[in-house]
């Protein structure tokens, strides 16, 4: 498995998906139960093929992730080429980004000494999905990008 199995949740909301994947391999939905009954570990495999077809073909389309902290907010832009960051850092240990309020402070205090920012790029290993999946998995969001493309419009790197 290239990724992580689906939650229980995730394949539910893909019930469909997955019936139409079974289809494709020619498995009927009484032939799937005996899977489940009798060869369980081939079940799981095929759980496992799916999980990693749908992460593929959402890593794929991914072009932002958000990643926000209680002092940090980590902003990924991942155009073909390369991942781009904006990082902020807020020095204020009273605020909190991953909360309403702190995030209302860090909205009108943006300038402030108080906060910190940098950018950064890198280049994709030899599989940018397996790059972006990793973000996500140490707590990115996948995000439309308007906090972003607002960093990039208002400050001048």
């Amino acid at each position: 498995m290239k990724y992580r199995r689906l939650s229980k949740e995730q394949l539910e909301e893909l019930h469909q998906e997955f019936i139409n994947f079974l289809a494709t391999q020619s498995i009927t939905a009484a032939e799937w139960d005996e899977i489940k009954t009798n060869k369980p570990h081939v079940a799981e495999e095929e759980l496992d093929i799916f999980s990693d077809l749908v992460w593929e073909g959402v890593l794929g389309r991914v072009e932002y992730l958000e990643n926000i902290g209680p002092a940090q907010m980590h902003l990924f832009y991942l155009p073909p080429k390369e991942m781009k960051l904006i990082s902020v850092k807020v020095a204020n240990p009273a605020i909190d980004l991953s909360t309403r309020e702190g995030f209302e402070w860090f909205r009108i205090n943006w300038q402030s000494d108080y906060v910190e920012y940098l950018t950064a790029s890198k280049a994709y290993s030899d599989d940018p999905n397996k790059d972006k999946f990793e973000l996500i998995e140490k707590g990115a969001v996948i995000t439309k990008g308007e906090l972003y493309r607002w960093f990039e419009e208002v400050i001048e790197f």
